[in-house]
């Protein structure tokens, strides 16, 4: 039962929608898809380029994004999580969507509501989930900005995903996939492929991953089934130059600009993949008809993507990997990054997440002279003590337990030497935590003190 409140500022308003349930088995796509016409179908308004997948959703995302500002098309995009402030989902052409403009959203949203049957606790009454309302202000926005795309990240599978309300889309583009959201999406790399594969729409064309060939096949099946294009992009689409030392410089193989090369402003190798499948679903969206060689390769310049192996200090590295086969990707730059001095890692994980997969892999490379263990500040956070039950099945593995984050943090980064290297992983809630700290003025004087030390 929900009661309606006097809600006047953005604080507020943000604190309403983080007290509401991320998941509920209430709601039906129906109900989504009912909503979104009440408000008007401001969805109808936009093309829609939509992205799901496992691991890589968000830098190809930011890929698609940067290539098409580069070509002068204005750009929206909602993205999920947000790393420090809940406006950073919301974006167009560069800019956070502004606290006025999402309070004026919110109430559109809130204005809506059947509030005389959520009070009475009328059964059947609709509310909003935290991720739906977020999709809501979302499409009341980037209508109101009129973008020439508007590019949207699935939350959690696609199927069943508020993002997957929307009545039309110009393209589709499924990522990675690896096992994730087991509970929810299914125990096998083929359900979770075909759960993303539901964002497929008759007449619109998608371009996937070839993670495997269980998934290749789901991905083929889905796509025949209703008589769609589908356009698969592997390792064979791209090779690897040479690494320099803060970029990367690879070549991706088109179809409209033959060899394409490119310079990734990343250490992270995974970066590859994504920006190879943004390309080859941009050449299937525009047939080479407007973007040229020389927007791709400046938008590819220009992407940033914060949290994915991102250098938030010198010679200190947050990357959002959180599960399996995203600390598969990030040992994978680990290895390759030339250290001669120690490597420190800070690793904390949520419940829910196979963390102790994670753990194996971590602590079987080799890569770490120590590891911090720390409990995120999220009320689904593994405790310190049960990260260090994972750590400790490994003789001789040297960890550290912290009870937060900020204490291991600022540890390490008196440890580190000076070509030695620090990172950051397990969680993109814990990449958050460590920005947020950075932005703090008391935490920066206290690493600014280290510094200062003989």
């Amino acid at each position: 039962m929900r009661k309606k409140q006097n809600i006047t500022t953005f604080e507020e308003a943000e604190r309403y929608i983080n007290d509401t349930p991320r998941f509920t088995t209430k709601n039906t796509m129906e109900d989504t898809r009912a909503f979104l016409h009440r408000l008007g179908d401001p969805d109808r308004k936009m093309r829609i380029i939509h992205v799901a997948g496992t691991n890589g959703k968000g830098s190809v995302c930011a890929y698609l994004r940067s290539i098409l500002e580069a070509a002068g098309y204005r750009v929206a995009l909602f993205t999920s999580p947000h790393l420090v402030e809940i406006r950073e989902r919301f974006v167009v052409n560069g800019e956070m969507i502004s606290r006025e403009a999402f309070l004026k959203a919110f109430h559109h949203i809130y204005d809506m509501l059947d509030w005389e049957g959520l009070e009475s606790g009328r059964q059947g009454e609709y509310h909003p989930s935290y991720f739906e309302y977020l999709f809501f202000i979302a499409m009341i926005w980037f209508a109101e900005e009129q973008p020439d795309f508007c590019i949207l990240e699935t939350g959690v599978g696609g199927r069943l995903d508020a993002t997957n309300s929307v009545s039309q889309k110009e393209l589709c583009v499924i990522t990675h996939i690896s096992l994730d959201h087991v509970k929810y999406l299914g125990d096998t790399v083929e359900k979770i492929a075909r759960e993303k594969a539901g964002i497929m729409r008759k007449g619109v064309p998608v371009v996937y991953w070839e993670t495997c060939s269980e998934t290749t096949t789901v991905f083929r099946q889905c796509a025949k089934e209703i008589g769609i294009s589908a356009y698969s992009v592997s390792e064979n689409d791209y090779y690897f130059s040479k690494f320099k030392r803060k970029t990367i410089d690879f070549c991706v193989h088109t179809k409209y600009y033959r060899d394409v090369s490119l310079m990734l402003n990343t250490i992270a190798a995974y970066q590859m993949e994504n920006c190879a499948l943004a390309v080859r679903a941009l050449e299937v969206l525009d047939e080479g008809k407007h973007i040229t060689e020389e927007q791709i390769k400046a938008g590819v310049r220009d992407c940033f993507w914060a949290g994915r192996m991102e250098e938030v200090l010198t010679e200190v590295y947050v990357d959002g990997a959180h599960n399996e086969d995203g600390i598969r990707a990030f040992l994978e730059t680990v290895k390759a990054d030339g250290r001669r001095g120690a490597r420190l890692l800070l690793f904390g994980a949520l419940e829910g997440k196979d963390a102790g997969h994670m753990a194996e892999k971590l602590v079987e490379s080799g890569f770490f002279d120590r590891i911090a263990l720390a409990r995120i500040g999220d009320e689904r956070a593994l405790s310190e003590e049960k990260l260090g039950e994972l750590f400790e099945r490994f003789p001789g593995c040297a960890f550290v337990r912290y009870d937060n984050v900020e204490d291991a943090f600022y540890a390490l980064l008196q440890e580190k030497e000076p070509e030695g290297r620090v990172y950051v992983t397990g969680s993109l809630y814990l990449v958050g935590e460590i920005k947020e700290l950075l932005n703090n003025d008391k935490f920066r004087r206290r690493i600014e003190e280290i510094s200062a030390q003989p």
